[in-house]
């Protein structure tokens, strides 16, 4: 009986660190879809990719970043 109740509570302790949203991976699928299309119209999908990508983690990273003050605060 014990071992039910440890899990049931593992569980919530499981549900609760799911619930934050990252930036950082919507920026990077938004970005890899843009950077993709800009690639396909400029004639150099990997390039294109590549830029999306990396501005997809730079502009994620800066919204996870002002988040996390914005909750410390």
């Amino acid at each position: 009986m014990g071992d039910l109740n440890n899990k049931d509570s593992k569980q919530k302790n499981d549900e609760k660190k799911t619930d934050k949203t990252s930036y950082l991976a919507l920026g990077m699928s938004l970005g890899l879809a843009f950077g993709a299309a800009l690639g396909l119209v400029f004639d150099n999908l990997a390039i294109g990719i590549a830029i999306g990508i990396a501005l997809g983690v730079a502009v994620g990273a800066g919204v996870d970043s002002q988040n996390s003050k914005n909750k410390s605060k």
